[in-house]
């Protein structure tokens, strides 16, 4: 009778744990680095490499001198891209789904296929309480960052972009785009009200301690240098500081953290450029992973708004131990994209869906 109870006992306490926790992936007899517990993430933290198809993501295995931080992720997704206009979808389109949940006409800036403002992740979040930030390497202004704070009618608009940043509610804004803030059309200095809205403003260098006050930082007129040119390790160092900023927040965070040139170099069909700017991209995953882990409260998703490029590692004709990067447009492409998650409500992300289901799973997992 007594081994009876016993054995109950042990399924018992076996069917408790069995309810609160998913099973914990394996690979190579190792647990996965991140908490696996069925939860939702107090912080999400959303890396989008613009432009970045399969053929990009694989690049860094074979460019990459050592383990790309890609092969961290243990769930892997695939995302259909096309906008509400076109079968291809540009990068206003592209990231206003993920900022919105809406799919939209290309170039629309947080505004629905009829021009009308769509509430953006971050303004929700904004009103809980929680910290929110933008990182790229593109200027604040571009497709990408601006649909997670501004809406407009069109991406071209750039001054009228740069009028929401004061009242947007992000914490931590890095990138470029000095010059829409101070050589406007309208006269208006923005980083005067920027400073009276209460943001410290800094365009010399990343600072290398976070400021009490919200922050904006700008260290380029537009865009921020290659990585060929001298940009050094902005993004992952403008991560890490964005991410030590933001979870000082007890009710949590958000933060969009774009690697913008890998876009650019698919657009000039430059491979060189292209590859620098992904591995570039591929360290900083490695410091949202490296939270992540630490934290344990916080989803790293990775992502791409599309393809650019047409992008492939071909071989050099008959040999196939030499790759040949190669193009087949100076375009976007309609190729879905990867979908990497890591983290408390990761595997949310597996399957393959449509790219407005990106933002509704993480509202979701932020109890909405």
């Amino acid at each position: 009778m007594k081994a009876k109870l016993s054995l109950l006992t042990v399924l018992f306490t076996f069917a408790i744990i069995s309810t609160s926790c998913v099973s914990v992936q394996v690979k190579d007899n190792t647990v996965s680095n991140i908490s696996s517990e069925v939860k939702n993430p107090k912080n999400i933290i959303l890396l989008i490499g613009d432009g970045m198809g399969l053929s990009q993501v694989s690049t860094a295995i074979y460019y990459k001198n050592g383990k790309p931080n890609f092969e961290r992720f243990n769930t892997i997704g695939l995302s259909k891209t096309s906008s509400a206009s076109d079968l291809i979808t540009d990068s206003a389109a592209g990231a206003t789904v993920f900022s919105t949940g809406v799919k939209t006409y290309n170039g629309a800036i947080g505004v629905n296929k009829d021009t009308i403002p769509v509430p953006t992740i971050v303004e929700e979040l904004s009103k809980r309480g929680l910290a929110t930030g933008i990182v790229a390497t593109s200027s604040i202004q571009h497709a990408t960052p601006a649909s997670f704070y501004a809406h407009v009618k069109s991406r071209r608009l750039y001054e009228d972009i740069t009028s929401f940043a004061p009242n947007s509610g992000v914490n931590f804004f890095a990138g470029g785009g000095l010059k829409f803030f101070t050589k406007r059309k309208d006269g208006k200095d923005l980083l005067a009200e920027m400073k009276a809205k209460g943001y410290e403003v800094i365009t010399d260098q990343l600072p290398k301690t976070i400021s009490e006050k919200s922050e904006l930082i700008l260290l380029a007129d537009d865009g921020m240098p290659k990585m060929s040119e001298g940009r050094g390790d902005f993004l992952p160092n403008a991560t890490k500081l964005a991410l030590e900023k933001l979870s000082k927040n007890e009710k949590g965070f958000f933060l969009m953290v774009e690697g913008s040139q890998i876009d650019w170099g698919g657009h000039n069909n430059d491979a060189d450029y292209l590859i620098q700017e992904l591995l570039d991209f591929d360290k900083t995953l490695g410091v949202a992973l490296d939270f992540a882990k630490q934290n344990g409260e916080t989803l790293v998703i990775v992502t791409a708004d599309h393809e650019t490029g047409g992008y492939t590692l071909a071989s050099y004709g008959n040999d196939y131990n030499k790759i040949k990067p190669s193009f087949s447009t100076t375009g976007h492409s309609g190729t879905m994209v990867p979908v990497f998650a890591e983290g408390p409500g990761a595997s949310n992300f597996n399957g393959i869906y449509e790219s407005i289901e990106i933002y509704h799973k993480m509202m979701a997992l932020f109890g909405k």
